[in-house]
């Protein structure tokens, strides 16, 4: 096994065509809202109401979405990681749950998850599937109007960044899929991981913006590329060119 210790990070891209919206590309949801009303604390405190109606809409669309052939080829090179006694870190800036559903196991969500609750008051963290509404209860406390989804917004600090700092100390091969190379802290890690001597490769619909950064890259839909990469990469047909 030519890489031992696999850190993967994933972006919109990966879902894109699962039928998940993007964000940021033209015609994406932040086309279509103003991300300072429903994206950040600021917005949720003005109108929690229209938050909440923007996020159980989120929420409720994932019933639609199936997760595609990117989605199972990274778990599957998961558990071929795992079986060769490898180690393998998938790092998503998703917030949608199409790559558990795909059977991944080892992700660190930076932006939190959509079918996941987040009380306010408490923090108390829970699943949650369900709409969820201003005159909601904190189960754990009891607090009213103050759960929320637990995804991170705009000017507050993504999750896990201390795992994903360990993970990355660690890895010997970093491939980004599907991301716009726009999104801090995120966007970093490509140069992180140059800094480190880790090999690094772009799987993506086009150049990202920090494309250049990339010791590889491969180029085109994600369901298409990432099964192809993974089968090189797993059948050592991958030589980090």
């Amino acid at each position: 096994m030519r890489y031992a210790n696999v850190v993967v990070l994933t972006g919109a891209g990966v879902s894109a065509e699962s039928g998940v919206a993007t964000f940021r590309d033209p015609g994406g949801v932040w086309a279509r809202y103003d991300y300072r009303e429903v994206a950040t604390p600021e917005g949720f405190a003005a109108n929690p109401d229209l938050v909440h109606e923007f996020y159980n809409a989120r929420r409720a669309g994932l019933a639609d979405v199936e997760p595609n052939a990117a989605h199972y080829a990274l778990a599957a090179w998961e558990r071929a990681q795992v079986d060769a006694g490898g180690a393998f870190t998938l790092v998503t800036q998703n917030v949608d749950d199409l790559h558990q559903r795909a059977g991944s196991t080892a992700i660190l969500a930076m932006h939190g998850s959509l079918v996941r609750s987040l009380c306010g008051v408490c923090g108390d963290r829970r699943d949650c599937r369900r709409d969820l509404a201003v005159s909601d209860r904190c189960a754990a406390c009891g607090a009213r109007g103050a759960v929320r989804p637990d995804v991170v917004w705009f000017g507050e600090t993504p999750y896990l960044l201390d795992e994903i700092d360990e993970a990355m100390a660690g890895a010997d091969l970093f491939v980004s899929i599907g991301t716009s190379g726009a999104v801090y802290p995120a966007a970093g890690l490509v140069a992180q991981a140059r800094a480190l001597g880790v090999a690094t490769v772009e799987l993506n619909l086009e150049p990202s913006d920090n494309a250049s950064l990339f010791s590889a890259a491969r180029y085109g839909p994600a369901s298409v590329i990432v099964p192809a990469f993974v089968d090189a990469v797993l059948n050592d047909r991958f030589d980090g060119a």
